[in-house]
């Protein structure tokens, strides 16, 4: 390159800059930033799981096995308010609420799966804490605010438990065509391999008749 082209060169990079530099400084800022926003982040995100894993063994662990309706409350009111975005906060809600229902404490366990369900970031514990607390206002005769929570269309690896759960709900009613029609579906949706499963399914179509 000569001389003179070189020049020409650097003086149109210069006429560049002045009509693009700015803007492109603030672009490049911008990038800059969001990818330390993003790296920030998810070293948060790390850092919050560490700490709940820490928090979930052996605290809420040693709550759970305590029984005290107290300790697992407190426990879990811990890991929702501090470790509320991590996998852990749910996955102790679903654990306390199964502690405090066998300890007799309903009420207790209907505001645990109702936190899961509100704020679970992941559909399958808001499945899971759907289904236990279809099951809960099984057991309280609540049969319409039951069917409602099961309601809508669940993702395939659900589709059997829901509508055996619906058929539970639909046969308390005495809605014995509805309970049918819903075992039948559970029936077809669970894998020929799950015996188990098929063969209760199979003694409540078989208890409803026709």
């Amino acid at each position: 390159m000569s001389y003179h082209d070189e020049q020409e060169s650097i003086e149109s990079l210069k006429a560049w800059w002045t009509k693009w530099g700015n803007a492109t400084t603030w672009i490049v800022l911008a990038v800059l930033v969001a990818l330390a926003g993003w790296n920030g982040w998810n070293f948060w995100q790390r850092r919050q799981a560490a700490e709940a894993a820490a928090f979930y063994d052996p605290t809420v662990q040693q709550a759970l096995a305590s029984g005290d309706k107290a300790n697992i409350t407190r426990a879990a009111a811990d890991m929702e308010s501090k470790f509320g975005g991590t996998a852990y906060a749910p996955m102790t809600a679903l654990a306390a609420a199964k502690a405090l229902y066998a300890a007799g404490d309903t009420a207790g366990a209907k505001v645990q799966l109702q936190w899961v369900i509100d704020h679970a970031g992941m559909a399958e514990f808001s499945q899971i804490a759907k289904l236990r607390l279809a099951a809960v206002l099984l057991d309280e005769k609540a049969y319409d605010a039951g069917l409602a929570l099961l309601s809508g269309t669940p993702e395939d690896a659900f589709k059997g438990v829901v509508a055996d759960g619906r058929g539970d709900l639909l046969a308390a009613q005495g809605k014995r065509d509805e309970a049918r029609t819903a075992y039948k579906l559970a029936l077809q949706s669970f894998p020929k391999d799950n015996t188990s499963a098929r063969q209760l399914i199979q003694f409540k179509l078989d208890a409803l008749g026709g």
